[in-house]
């Protein structure tokens, strides 16, 4: 079911990147021949005006087919040059290339705003508007391999109460929101080696139990069970705090993405990037099954943060990518030369090909980290 769903927030989003494109270049009279959902081989096509929408095998992309965006592969008679992309100003091509990003930015902003007005999770510390309702303590990772992973413990999951079997020394049992997890810390620093309990509830579920054995292998000299905690609750706005709390809330994450991508180019450049944390379509699957658990609003921040990451890797100044077209446009512009379509066939084709060696790369590392 969780690849069901993954498959379809990918088309979902895959979609709304393509029809910026498709709009921005119909509104500036640019013929589109193809909008395609999907890779080939090709499964169901109908004809609409000049432009053929199909639907294809492969659901992990998709494309649209811009006449005139590769001059080299097809012929284009005088007449038609007004439709053509590669004929018209390099500014009207740069909004053309741009518009896909732009209506992910745009769409991850408004489904921030949906689930604001339903009520999105938030943390005390981070809320602007309102106050916060029902909060609770909740794990908010899980080391893979950790003693609260091996108890089942998962992302999402309340904790209410916690106490080590040794000196009975517990929390509170928490049913207004209370406790902290500085408390949780203290008890299972505290357990001298002996196992805790830890009453928990996963959403839609009754409260379930969990005897956990601390380790000093994750923290030297210390004990822990590899949980990381937070308090969360739900924050409901009205429709104008929405719409400001999304907007800001789509800002500062596109600033964060776009910086921590950076890093990531900058050391894999370096070569001091730790690629065993990369997530491709299987890593990615099994966050989006964890959200789905949780609830609707959590599938809707997710895609929210899928799509605000696909608009900035898709700016990455990289052959095949928008912003490695978009440089081409750039250099075009400074030197006012063209240039050679042969080139930048062969420079985008290599660059595809490349992509989709690191994605089948990626996916063989998130089905390893499987077994």
């Amino acid at each position: 079911m969780s690849i069901i769903l993954f498959i379809i927030i990918l088309a979902i989003l895959i979609f709304v990147h393509e029809l910026g494109h498709f709009l921005v270049a119909k509104a500036f009279g640019i013929r589109v021949d193809e909008f395609g959902l999907g890779f080939p081989p090709k499964l169901l096509s109908k004809k609409i005006g000049s432009t053929t929408y199909t639907l294809n095998a492969i659901p992990f992309g998709g494309f649209v087919k811009i006449f005139g965006e590769d001059p080299h592969a097809e012929e284009i008679r005088p007449e038609d040059r007004h439709t053509s992309f590669y004929y018209k100003p390099k500014i009207v091509q740069a909004l053309v290339l741009v518009a896909g990003v732009t209506f992910n930015i745009i769409f991850a902003c408004l489904l921030f705003i949906v689930g604001f007005m339903i009520g999105q999770p938030a943390t005390p510390d981070t809320s602007r508007y309102g106050e916060i309702e029902n909060p609770r303590l909740v794990i908010t990772t899980v080391l893979p391999g950790s003693p609260a992973q091996k108890a089942g413990l998962v992302a999402g999951d309340a904790i209410l109460f916690v106490e080590a079997s040794g000196n009975k020394k517990g929390a509170q049992l928490d049913t207004e929101g209370n406790l902290t997890a500085e408390r949780v810390t203290e008890v299972i620093t505290e357990s001298n080696g002996e196992k805790i309990t830890l009453l928990y509830q996963r959403a839609g579920e009754t409260p379930q139990t969990a005897f956990i054995l601390p380790t000093d292998t994750i923290i030297p000299g210390k004990k822990a069970v590899g949980i990381s905690m937070d308090t969360v609750g739900i924050l409901k706005l009205s429709f104008p705090e929405a719409v400001l709390q999304g907007v800001i809330t789509t800002a500062q994450l596109t600033q964060a993405t776009a910086v921590g991508l950076g890093h990531f180019i900058w050391n894999a450049v370096t070569l001091k990037s730790d690629f065993s944390q990369v997530s491709g379509p299987v890593g990615v699957a099994g966050v989006v099954k964890e959200a789905s658990v949780l609830g609707f609003v959590y599938v809707l921040s997710l895609t929210s943060l899928i799509s605000i990451n696909l608009a900035v890797i898709n700016l990455v100044p990289f052959p095949a990518l928008d912003g490695g077209r978009l440089l081409f446009v750039a250099i075009e512009a400074v030197t006012r030369r063209k240039i050679p379509s042969k080139f930048v066939t062969w420079v985008n084709a290599s660059g595809f090909i490349l992509l989709l060696v690191l994605m089948a790369a990626v996916t063989f590392s998130d089905i390893a980290k499987l077994f």
